[in-house]
């Protein structure tokens, strides 16, 4: 490609970025279905669109979004709710901008049929094929164990205490029947320090959590860059793969043919100077990259926070570019055959950052079939 070739290439990019909405749409390459988002800063609205962009439905939550909603297989949504934080709750500087506090499972009216509230859920949860609930939360960690925590800026550790992770499930009725804490397996991360620009007050910062086929629980720890599997059964990690592969990944996602998709956010990435992100498929059985995707050139494409990856049926990829509100489908040759840019921009509930911030971000986004939104109306 010539460096005219290269520029042209560029400026055609810059132009279609500088819309909102439907962007890109290949009919014949896309995944037919409907694409489910919420805004981060939203006052608590789920947008379904069509393949043209045009919102078929809406549900209006009680609560903003904290951070994202899904669809269940009985056709209702499951939410990750914002609740205010009161100032016990200000334990430390992002706490209120990402914490969670509330799960609610509402039906296509919006009507609740179940909730649960916890203060001290963060980012993420997911509903059981059994019917309970499994969900990211922090807790104070016991006196010592930041001793134990290698990395991060010094000097920046929380007045309120040192948190860290805890991994609950809970049953219909909000009691607790599986419990993990994140401190007790210092020793297992003990080669996985905090990334250089984030603060000692937070460890090692769970973004995303699922329960995979055999049982055992893929999360990702933001902190530190690293992607674990838990083992059910004995709480011990049994699968790594750290900064030397990630840099504050998000949404590692079980696909059928055992791999793990992660959208690999690049901040701070190790192998590669430049800023960028990319998806990776990795094969769990050798910790190796089997596909990726990169934008060309691959600095046009980046987000520092949130994102998420899915895998599609047709085997093409839809990503979340997270910061950017952009959704956007790849074929595996890294084809763009559907593009959204988010339209709504708002700014964050007041309690939930200092300094006003009009955005338009997303933490992930999902695709349904025809076939299935026929299920969700039911």
């Amino acid at each position: 490609m010539s460096l005219t070739e290269k520029n042209t290439n560029v400026d055609q990019q810059t132009q279609r970025r500088l819309r909102t909405g439907l962007i890109a749409y290949d009919r014949e390459k896309a995944f037919e279905g409907y694409t489910l988002f919420t805004p981060i800063s939203s006052d608590g609205t789920v947008y379904l669109i069509d393949m043209e962009g045009n919102v078929v439905h809406k549900w209006n939550l009680p609560y903003p979004p904290g951070q994202y909603g899904y669809i269940l297989e009985n056709g209702n949504l499951f939410y990750n709710a914002w609740t205010l934080p009161d100032s016990d709750d200000r334990c430390f500087p992002f706490w209120p901008l990402y914490k969670g506090g509330a799960l609610v499972e509402v039906n296509w009216n919006s009507e609740i049929v179940w909730e649960y509230n916890n203060e001290n859920h963060s980012h993420d949860a997911r509903r059981l094929k059994n019917g309970n609930t499994i969900l990211l939360c922090i807790e104070k960690a016991p006196e010592g164990i930041i001793d134990k925590i290698k990395g991060g800026l010094p000097g920046s550790e929380s007045e309120s205490g040192f948190w860290t992770d805890r991994i609950i499930e809970i049953n219909p009725e909000g009691e607790i029947v599986w419990d993990w804490h994140s401190w007790e397996h210092v020793e297992e991360l003990i080669n996985h320090p905090i990334t250089d620009q984030d603060c000692r007050d937070h460890w090692p910062m769970g973004n995303s959590i699922e329960v995979i086929p055999s049982g055992d629980i893929l999360v990702s720890f933001r902190n530190i860059s690293t992607v674990v599997i838990i083992s059910k059964e004995t709480g011990k990690i049994i699968w790594k793969l750290g900064h030397d592969v990630v840099a504050q990944q998000h949404a590692p996602t079980w696909l059928d043919n055992g791999n793990i998709l992660i959208f690999d956010n690049g901040s701070q990435r190790k192998s590669d100077p430049s800023i960028y992100s990319r998806v990776i498929e990795v094969d769990p059985k050798t910790s190796e990259i089997v596909w990726e995707y990169q934008d060309n050139p691959k600095t046009n494409f980046f987000s520092s926070y949130v994102s998420g990856v899915r895998r599609l049926p047709n085997g093409n990829t839809l990503i979340t570019e997270g910061f950017k509100g952009r959704l956007f489908e790849v074929t595996k040759s890294g084809e763009v055959v559907w593009e959204y840019i988010n339209p709504y921009f708002s700014e964050y509930q007041e309690g939930r950052i200092e300094k006003n911030f009009i955005n338009n971000q997303v933490f992930r986004s999902y695709r349904y079939a025809p076939s299935e939104l026929l299920q969700l109306k039911k």
